[in-house]
């Protein structure tokens, strides 16, 4: 490989590194930003707020490298993310903590999706196929070591360090990315945006997440004003599609929507994101509230999942250029389903090591399938839509994180409530309306052994639900993956523009 075109992957390998790390790596240290800053009010937004931007930026962030390049694009996303860093590293009130997650949201909307549309132009198929795996196993070891790192900054340096720990890793990457990759302008590059789109989509999401993890909160989302932000968001996704199929240059191009490659994956992205996301937030949950676990043994859970990831995808590159792109993601849903089986027969008497196989399945099934939907999206569309396309991957996973969430988090809040029906101990009426207390050995402790064994029953009961609401996302993800199109990753490669080929205007210095 040149050297030049190794500096670019570094640079890209950091920035993904931070974009990944930032979305753990904070939560070990919220309990001592909570006691230095005070706003444990507001506390959920400090991670509500950067998903938020994150998820609303990454289509524009996408369109914004198609029509501006993909150097300028980073740039300016990895600058943002920095600068939000410093911001939240001097905060001096919850307030403004929260502001500071959006910029750094903001910019770490743009690291991923314009990253991996660097490595589709610099790299040819046969080679992304084989070197996804790094990515990959980039993505599992930041999710693994970010509490761990987390941990560490806080208790020997300062929670300030969680995040000026970024600077000097996104001060080398911005320095690769600018001395390394050069572009030219395409003849007839398109340079204008959609800026209407871009306000009203903007808009409706803001509207559907702002529902979402209200009412995930709540355990439901009949009030008034939840039901209010739906309609909204309905309404004005409505302006959206109108505007885009009379713009120029619309933000997300309907045209893609009439490719059955990008239509099939970005369903199984959103589902697979609900599924993914929702699980993974309720795990930790299930190791210390039920199995009674330490924090150190829920955070240990998730890495058989994170490993067969990382192993998974380096096969999975492999096994697409023999097999094809269909195989390899029908066999992926399999396994990802396969694991939500094995997660429903987990129960009170259960053993810690009973989980693990599940989430190695689970991880292994998602190693399959995230490898070959993007190489899948990144070969089967015109050049000049690569980045719209690559985010678009990541956008749908993300929003159908936010919606797995949110529906997972209200089964589980209407079961607990079911099992509330006859209790009068208000201690147990409070810690069943509020798990995330249940975590805490000392207030188990204060609980007498009867109270418990109740509390224990009742969230294995309703987690169990949980797990049985996972099934069904994977099932419809399953059958979903099944409409995915045959033929070699060749066949079904964009006509006329094969992404990574000698013609690409994004290349190294």
């Amino acid at each position: 490989m040149p050297k030049n075109r190794a500096a670019v992957t570094v640079g890209i390998i950091t920035g993904l590194f931070l974009a990944a790390i930032d979305q753990t790596v904070i939560a070990t240290a919220m309990p001592t930003v909570v006691a230095s800053l005070g706003g444990l009010d507001i506390y959920s937004w400090v991670f509500s707020s950067y998903l938020l931007a994150f998820t609303v930026t990454v289509p524009i962030w996408g369109r914004l490298s198609d029509s501006h390049g993909r150097r300028p694009s980073y740039l300016a996303s990895i600058a943002l993310f920095l600068l939000g860093s410093a911001l939240a590293g001097q905060s001096r009130s919850m307030n403004f903590l929260v502001f500071s997650r959006v910029v750094q949201g903001i910019g770490a909307g743009g690291l991923l999706p314009i990253g991996f549309t660097i490595v589709g132009e610099i790299y040819s198929l046969e080679e992304r196929a084989r070197i996804q795996g790094l990515f990959s196993g980039v993505w599992g070891f930041a999710s693994v070591v970010g509490p761990l790192v987390g941990g560490l900054l806080t208790d020997h340096l300062s929670w300030r360090f969680v995040f000026y720990v970024n600077l000097p890793f996104g001060i080398a990457s911005t320095l690769l990315i600018h001395f390394n990759l050069s572009e030219s302008s395409p003849k007839g590059a398109r340079t204008s945006i959609d800026y209407g789109g871009v306000a009203v989509l903007s808009a409706s999401l803001t509207c559907l997440l702002l529902a979402l993890i209200q009412g995930g909160k709540r355990g439901g989302f009949g009030d008034p004003d939840i039901l209010g932000l739906f309609v909204a968001s309905a309404i004005l996704f409505g302006a959206f599609v109108r505007i885009e199929r009379r713009a120029e240059n619309p933000l997300l191009p309907p045209a893609l929507f009439k490719s059955r490659v990008f239509l099939v994956s970005s369903g199984i992205c959103f589902l697979t994101g609900m599924g993914l996301f929702g699980t993974i937030s309720f795990i930790p949950l299930f190791v210390q509230g039920v199995l009674f676990g330490s924090a150190t043994r829920a955070g240990s859970a998730l890495t058989p999942f994170m490993l067969a990831w990382v192993a998974l995808s380096i096969a999975s590159g492999r096994i697409i250029l023999r097999a094809g792109y269909r195989p390899v993601v029908v066999s992926g849903m399999v396994l990802f389903t396969l694991g939500f089986v094995t997660l429903m027969r987990l129960e009170v008497a259960s053993a810690y090591e009973s989980l693990l196989p599940a989430m190695a399945i689970m991880g292994a099934g998602m190693g399959l399938v995230a490898v070959a939907i993007l190489l899948a999206v990144q070969n089967s569309v015109p050049r000049h839509l690569l980045g719209t396309a690559t985010s678009s991957t990541i956008f749908f996973r993300s929003i159908g994180g936010a919606v797995g969430v949110a529906v997972m988090g209200s089964v589980m809040a209407h079961q607990m409530a079911g099992h509330l029906v006859d209790v009068r101990d208000e201690r147990l009426v409070y810690l069943a309306s509020h798990p995330d207390a249940i975590v805490n050995e000392a207030t188990r402790r204060a609980l007498s052994p009867e109270a418990q064994a109740w509390l224990q029953s009742a969230l294995a009961d309703a987690l169990h639900a949980v797990f049985v609401c996972g099934l069904v996302m994977g099932v419809a993800a399953l059958l979903f993956s099944l409409l995915f199109p045959g033929g070699s990753a060749r066949e079904l490669a964009a006509d006329g523009e094969s992404v990574g080929s000698a013609e690409s205007t994004t290349h190294v210095v």
